[in-house]
């Protein structure tokens, strides 16, 4: 277990609503990176599933924060954000884009080749 404020990554998964898979990806395309980096979250990578059932409704993503407290002050920042507000408004207009979200946050291994 490391320091408290020491360099952490968050995993995302979204499960999209069914049929809403392409205007989650497009939402994240087209605003959510750039909304991102303003409040310090660092976008590592975005993953389309290839398993056949995964691939119709899920996205992972990976983030990178100098700390847990750091991810805190930033998610804080983001959700009351108010061009996230509407752009989470604006693209939910037909109804949630995500039916599900799970967040693990993890730390490199000794080991690890990214530290």
């Amino acid at each position: 277990m490391s320091a408290p404020n020491s360099p952490v990554f968050e995993i995302r998964t979204y499960t999209a609503e069914p049929g809403k898979l392409e205007a989650l990806h497009a939402r994240f395309r087209d605003h959510v990176l750039r909304i991102f980096s303003r409040h310090g979250i660092t976008s590592v990578g975005y993953f389309a599933p290839t398993d056949e059932q995964l691939s119709r409704n899920t996205l992972i993503y990976v983030l990178a924060f100098p700390s847990r407290e750091a991810a805190k002050k930033s998610w804080d920042e983001f959700r009351n954000d108010p061009e996230w507000q509407k752009v989470r408004k604006d693209s939910e207009v037909n109804g949630k884009l995500v039916t599900k979200m799970e967040s693990v946050f993890v730390e490199p291994t000794d080991y690890s080749p990214m530290k």
